[in-house]
């Protein structure tokens, strides 16, 4: 898929920005749906079907995690519902293909009819058939290697990214799997983080130029922070931030829209109370509770532009220094 970038005016503004800095206005977060697909049952790992009109979610309710789908029409979304292939085992973070003819997500189901459920998940895919979907069909070991295998990720080629639990620092680290020859590839670890610090929820661009995650130290009190990182001939580069507006609602659950450029991650956000404050402020403030803006997870969208114009911005300058052609 093809990006499209700032124009030059703001990509050279954006540039002046040290890597991971907070960018202001237009790329502050903001909440998915609120009342309809943000709730006050709390959701999150949103992934969208290429229209955007139908989007599939995570919700636990309960012990038992469900993938949800809603659909949109006149500018509403409709009540969710459970999806068709979930709602008997813990099924979560979904992740659909950018073509949307398949979905892949981790799920505790017994890896063989009459097993037990899993203490931990492998990944499984249902394929697009019409209206509906397939029966859930497991990965091969290839992928599912581990007894911990969840947030997947799918670029345009096939290829899956997903998050492992490693022993026995029991971290969980970034791997892919490519598909090749209708076949997923042993799958490899990727090389994003320093020793000690663990990675988790890959979202992959379509074409794979960048990938987006949240990562931290291990052992660490403190809250995981998202990263971007571009692809550098068959390895990557160094991991930027996203800075502190973004990082403030704890986020997680990385995953990219349809466009390939919006971001929407799972964080937690709770309105600040103002002063002077009247007796409206107060009723809208409960509303707000009942519906949405309560303390527990919700779905949040940001653009990517920022920080795609500047790396854009960067590379130019280096290939002009390095004599080569655009």
């Amino acid at each position: 898929m093809q990006r499209s970038v700032l124009p030059l005016a703001a990509a050279a503004a954006v540039i002046a920005c040290a890597p991971g800095a907070a960018f202001a206005g237009s790329v502050l977060p903001r909440v998915f749906a609120p009342g309809e697909i943000s709730s006050a049952a709390g959701v999150d790992c949103a992934t969208f079907m290429p229209d955007g009109k139908t989007v599939f979610f995570h919700q636990q309710p309960w012990a038992i995690g469900m993938i949800m789908v809603s659909h949109k029409t006149g500018g509403h979304w409709s009540t969710p519902e459970i999806a068709s292939f979930s709602g008997v085992w813990s099924d979560h973070d979904p992740a659909l293909a950018p073509d949307g003819s398949f979905m892949v997500f981790p799920s505790n189901r017994p890896d063989a009819p009459g097993g037990a459920p899993l203490h931990g998940g492998h990944l499984w895919r249902v394929d697009r058939t019409g209206d509906g979907w397939s029966a859930p069909v497991r990965l091969p070991d290839t992928v599912n290697f581990g007894m911990y295998i969840f947030a997947p990720s799918i670029a345009a080629n096939g290829d899956l990214y997903f998050q492992s639990r490693d022993n026995p620092s029991h971290q969980f680290h970034l791997y892919r799997s490519a598909w090749r020859d209708r076949h997923y590839q042993k799958s490899v670890r990727l090389a994003l983080m320093p020793d000690g610090m663990h990675e988790l929820d890959p979202a992959i661009a379509p074409d794979g130029s960048f990938i987006v995650f949240d990562a931290g130290k291990n052992g660490s009190d403190q809250p995981d922070h998202l990263y971007i990182a571009f692809r550098e001939g068959d390895g990557w580069g160094r991991a930027a931030d996203l800075g502190d507006a973004i990082d403030a609602y704890q986020p997680w659950g990385a995953h990219l829209g349809p466009d390939g450029t919006t971001l929407y991650f799972t964080g937690t956000h709770v309105t600040q109370a103002g002063w002077p404050r009247t007796r409206a402020d107060a009723e809208r403030d409960l509303a707000r509770a009942r519906t949405w803006d309560n303390g527990v997870d919700h779905i949040y969208s940001v653009s990517l532009q920022p920080w795609l114009a500047a790396h854009d911005m960067r590379q130019a300058g280096h290939d002009s220094k390095s004599g080569v052609s655009p």
